[in-house]
């Protein structure tokens, strides 16, 4: 075990020395609470970025939306798609470019994008029956580990004795986190996610993601299905990998009869598929 122990103000004060998302997108995000948007003074901006505008485009015109036609520019995919689907994808392109894996670090970073893409996915499909923005459910949904990340990178030698702890023990990640630091990576996500002005559903979302307790339709619930169902359909291929235990209300709440919910899982599965093709190195 490592000798020092982590505290949680240390960790929000490393959070604020990380980089800061590109300014367009904090512009992006901020739009979330506003009606009036200029789109056409946005999508000039997002193409000014010609790695994040590529990317995007490769995703509207992955087979996630369906698309019938090729679209070539971020205002025509705008124009098809609408302006809140181009949001999330320059978000999720941005959030996931975000972290870098240091030299020699173990850490299984495509296990965990494929997981944190699994939940958004699957928060994306499950957001209308609970009466949540599938668009807001999807970017929520690929935040939600976020503080994992954080911990696993900015302090390595501390989060092995996470790893040290779950293999003993045979716990989640979550358990050992509680367990070694006395706070989990949702606590950190959730300042992450503050630090990155997400809206503050959002921020509340990646903070109670491990809590099923509440059946009410909300974005938490959300995002604490998706993350369930993702683990359950192991989507991130992960050996050790365990499913949290499910809370009957929260499942409940789907209302989903036996063959809706096997609809559900092959839509999840596949528009995951594509998703990874783009998202996940």
């Amino acid at each position: 075990m490592s000798d020092f122990l982590l505290d949680l103000d240390s960790v929000v004060k490393q959070i604020q020395h990380l980089p800061s998302l590109p300014a367009v997108v904090v512009e992006l995000l901020s739009s979330m609470e506003q009606d009036d948007i200029d789109t056409h003074a946005l999508a000039a901006k997002i193409t000014l970025d010609q790695s994040l505008t590529a990317k995007t485009l490769r995703l509207a015109n992955s087979s996630f939306y369906g698309m019938s036609a090729k679209v070539t520019s971020i205002g025509q995919a705008i124009a098809v798609l609408g302006f809140h689907s181009i949001r999330t994808l320059v978000t999720a392109c941005s959030v996931t470019a975000s972290f870098a894996p240091g030299p020699g670090m173990r850490f299984d970073f495509p296990g965990f994008w494929r997981h944190s893409v699994g939940t958004a996915v699957c928060a994306r499909l499950l957001a209308p029956r609970l009466g949540q923005n599938p668009e807001t459910a999807f970017t929520a949904g690929l935040l939600h580990d976020l503080g994992t990340l954080v911990l696993a990178t900015r302090f390595p030698a501390d989060y092995q004795a996470v790893e040290d702890w779950r293999r003993r023990h045979d716990c989640s990640a979550g358990a050992a986190e509680l367990a070694v630091f006395g706070f989990d990576h949702a606590m950190v996500g959730s300042a992450l996610a503050a630090r990155w002005k997400f809206p503050q559903k959002i921020q509340q979302a990646v903070a109670a993601h491990h809590d099923g307790a509440d059946a009410s339709a909300s974005l938490a619930l959300t995002v604490y299905l998706a993350n369930v169902l993702a683990h359950a359909l192991d989507l991130a291929g992960q050996e050790d990998d365990q499913v949290p235990p499910l809370a009957a209300p929260a499942w409940a709440a789907l209302a989903l009869d036996q063959a809706a919910a096997n609809a559900l899982f092959a839509e999840a599965e596949q528009q995951f598929h594509d998703m990874c093709q783009i998202l996940v190195n």
